[in-house]
């Protein structure tokens, strides 16, 4: 009895699977673990969530990336970006810390996420996003580490936080102001944490420092009565798995969408960095619309369940790597550790001190403020590292949001500058009869036939520059050349209006004793034009010949 396969799309990231690769998978999967989760936790803090949701961020989502997603190491739970940049959209929202509403609203919010990444799958969007330059992202993640470690410091001193209180500057400043009410106790709790933490990273990467931090400070709270002493303790954490839930369509969803978007933006730049990577040179390359699909999908699904918004993270697919994971079972093996600890932990992590956490994150974004890629960038380009420190600047004034707004918007512009630039060269033949391409903006070569190529398909975005190219090249000399031939052989497509600026040309090149002949279009293109009129007479004249020679000849015949 025959079976039918799965289908192709479906867990890129495990099959094929051998089975020697089983206990590599099972070790890897349990060393993330113990790093990801507690860093998961911590996450949830910095979105002034309960540490239980980044607990539930390690099921649901993960387990939907692993079989979408195309990378067989990347580790998709949170991050540090997404966790602030749901911080400030909740604040923005008008969602208030500890209400009724702010689970409903962290559903709506993890909803509306996923689905602007599916929007963006739907339409392609994944290599436009994509292209948001280095100096952004640089200058983005210096604003997040630099604000999520302000936004630590009431932990770290054993303060009141100020949950109203937003921006690097205003939060920094309002946490220091706050330093003569500090506790010693806290303070000291703090400074060890951050010493051993920092060792760790130093000395001994391959030690879980977040784990051991976490269970030396429960341990340590559980000997002696830390509150006592001003110590605080994180919040009761239930016991047990996340129940389904719905969004809250309310008067907060409009709010959220600017956030959603800024988030959706930086969820999937995260990933799809992480993605490439960590792939192997013998795997397929990463495909950014289906790393689109594959986080709107996980984001989807882990909103009904109290996830955070999804993202890949570079410190626990490193680990994920360096551990000797093979595929996506290793994230498998996570999601059974944080069911296991939602199970049987989760009352125990009630003893965590808040200044233990609050040290795992400050720890754990150091790295974002990343002053050696500033240093790289001035060394390639000074504006470039001037432009990172700007957008960090915004950041860190106007708050995350803003910054990923700029990012998009440069992106943008610069994705239209270049589409809007005219790239049409001209094609020359050589005494061994080869034709060759000229370089762009070169002078002009006395021919006639006067031979141009398109090297870039013509929309309607680029098609009015690259065509005035056509014709101020094409009448540029006093005795322009009798028959001007168009090369469009990259053109795969036909917009309506390319045709009606095409018709333009051939009409004013005609009026100044100019013969326009075109060549080389591809048969879909060709199927298309011969719909129009215009293309029946440009045919019938003998103006559209299948390659460069064949069109050569037939002005030579005429």
């Amino acid at each position: 009895m025959s079976t039918t396969p799965p289908p192709t799309w479906l867990a890129p990231g495990i099959r094929p699977y051998r089975a020697g690769w089983l206990k590599a998978d099972i070790l890897a999967g349990l060393s993330t673990g113990a790093v990801v989760i507690p860093l998961a936790m911590a996450y949830a803090t910095v979105a002034n969530m309960p540490v239980q949701i980044g607990l539930y961020t390690c099921m649901v989502p993960v387990v939907v990336y692993a079989f979408i997603g195309g990378s067989r190491v990347a580790s998709v739970t949170t991050s540090s970006t997404v966790s602030t940049l749901t911080a400030s959209t909740m604040l923005a929202g008008g969602v208030l810390i500890g209400s009724d509403d702010q689970r409903g609203d962290l559903i709506t919010l993890t909803l509306l996420v996923g689905l602007f990444l599916l929007l963006a799958r739907v339409f392609r969007l994944g290599m436009l996003v994509d292209n948001i330059s280095d100096m952004t992202l640089v200058g983005i993640k210096i604003a997040v580490g630099l604000t999520v470690m302000a936004a630590q410091l009431p932990k770290l001193l054993g303060v009141p936080p100020h949950p109203r209180t937003t921006g690097f500057f205003r939060v920094a400043w309002a946490a220091l102001t706050d330093i003569p009410n500090a506790s010693v106790v806290t303070v000291a709790v703090s400074v060890v944490c951050l010493v051993v933490l920092l060792a760790l990273t130093k000395f001994a990467p391959q030690v879980p420092g977040p784990l051991l931090a976490i269970v030396l400070g429960i341990a340590v709270s559980a000997m002696v009565a830390l509150p006592a002493y001003g110590v605080a303790l994180i919040p009761t954490v239930p016991s047990g798995l996340p129940l389904p839930d719905m969004p809250r369509l309310d008067r907060h969803i409009v709010p959220l969408i600017p956030g959603a978007l800024a988030i959706a933006v930086m969820a999937f730049l995260e990933t799809i960095a992480v993605a490439r990577t960590s792939r192997h040179a013998a795997e397929p390359s990463t495909e950014p619309d289906r790393e689109l699909l594959a986080l709107g999908m996980a984001s989807v699904a882990g909103a009904f369940f109290h996830s955070l918004p999804p993202a890949g993270g570079f410190a626990q697919t490193s680990v994920n790597m360096r551990s000797g994971a093979r595929s996506q079972i290793s994230a498998l093996v996570l999601v059974v550790l944080a069911v296991l600890v939602a199970l049987m932990v989760a009352p125990i992590l009630s003893l965590l001190p808040q200044a233990v956490l609050g040290a795992v994150v400050v720890v754990a974004v150091t790295r974002l403020v990343d002053i050696g890629a500033l240093r790289r960038l001035y060394r390639l380009n000074p504006r470039e590292c001037f432009g990172a420190i700007g957008v960090a600047l915004i950041g860190l004034a106007f708050g995350l949001i803003p910054a990923v707004a700029v990012a998009v918007a440069a992106t943008l512009l610069l994705v239209l500058h270049v589409v809007n630039a005219p790239h049409v060269v001209q094609v020359v033949r050589q005494d061994n009869r080869a034709w060759v391409e000229q370089a762009e903006n070169a002078e002009l070569v006395p021919a006639d036939p006067l031979v141009l190529r398109c090297l870039v398909p013509l929309y309607a975005a680029n098609v009015r520059p690259n065509v005035t190219t056509i014709r101020s090249a094409a009448l540029a000399s006093p005795t322009p050349p009798a028959t001007v031939v168009v090369d469009l052989v990259r053109q795969t497509v036909l917009e309506s209006t390319v045709l009606h600026i095409l018709v333009e040309l051939d009409r004013e090149l005609s009026e100044a004793g100019v013969r326009l002949m075109i060549t080389a279009v591809p048969e879909r293109t060709l199927r298309t034009l011969r719909r129009a009129e215009w293309w029946r007479d440009v045919e019938s004249s003998g103006r559209y010949q299948p390659d460069l020679d064949a069109a050569v000849e037939a002005v030579g015949r005429r």
